[in-house]
């Protein structure tokens, strides 16, 4: 697992309501996620459908932090914990104004998911709601969105117009995926390759799954972003004390451009 840290163009992006009121909206962009031909694109609209529910599917995580001993083995990343494995590359997406994490980026065998956890209230989950906001402003920037089952529950296929390597008309496609967990809501944003095979994205999607989500007991108001941090260790060792698989000395990773 690489460590990366990146800085970003402290641009804003009119996407979900969460996070673009505080400019602090970031989604795969052309760097990472380079655009696919039409007929790629249309493959986004064939996935599988799921039968449970998104309450019953969160049985088998993301995980809050009541629910799932971190204790050994995971990254402690502040209002995120994640679990390393090989070949994994982590970046810190960081605000240029205030210097404060916002996003946590992993990039694991050509795709990436990006994450980020909001505090949400008590009765009611935040996803259903963001997922309209999409469709709204990637409509009035031309694109389209799909909401469709998968493993995950819920989830919203976007594809937004962008030129291919060759020049030629395409699409830039995204996965976004949600969670409703007890007082927060984790998002993710599946890009390259895994936004498009769902054999690509199973290992994003275990990474999601197993990522625990610690609330806190400070009271914040719904969509304000959960604290991140960088690793208290520079060495970025685990939970337990022992050196992540993989894990080297913090880099800059590459930019990557707002969708919008």
């Amino acid at each position: 697992m690489i460590f990366g840290r990146r800085k970003n163009k402290n641009e804003t992006s009119d996407l979900p309501e969460t996070a673009a009121e505080s400019n602090e909206e970031q989604t795969p962009g052309e760097a990472s996620d380079p655009a696919v031909d039409p007929e790629q694109a249309e493959a986004a609209q064939t996935l599988p459908k799921a039968a449970k529910t998104d309450a019953e599917l969160r049985n088998s995580g993301p995980f809050d932090s009541a629910e799932k001993e971190t204790d050994e083995g995971y990254l402690d990343l502040g209002a995120l914990k994640i679990q390393p494995r090989d070949g994994l590359q982590l970046r810190l997406e960081v605000e240029e104004k205030t210097q404060r994490v916002i996003a946590v980026t992993l990039d694991l065998s050509g795709s990436s998911l990006q994450l980020q956890a909001f505090a949400a209230p008590k009765s009611e989950g935040l996803w259903e709601e963001i997922r309209e906001q999409l469709a709204s402003s990637i409509g009035s920037q031309g694109g389209t969105v799909e909401e469709v089952s998968g493993p995950l529950g819920t989830e919203v296929v976007a594809k937004l117009p962008a030129q291919t390597p060759d020049g030629k008309r395409g699409f830039r496609v995204a996965r976004f995926i949600g969670v409703d967990g007890p007082r927060w809501f984790l998002r993710g944003v599946i890009g390259g390759a895994a936004a498009l095979d769902r054999d690509k994205a199973a290992e994003l999607e275990e990474l999601f799954r197993q990522t625990v989500v610690v609330r806190g007991d400070q009271p914040l108001p719904p969509r304000d972003l959960l604290t991140l941090r960088l690793p208290k260790d520079a060495s970025l060792r685990t939970q337990d004390g022992q050196p992540a698989p993989g894990l080297t000395a913090p880099e800059r990773g590459p930019e990557i451009t707002h969708i919008g």
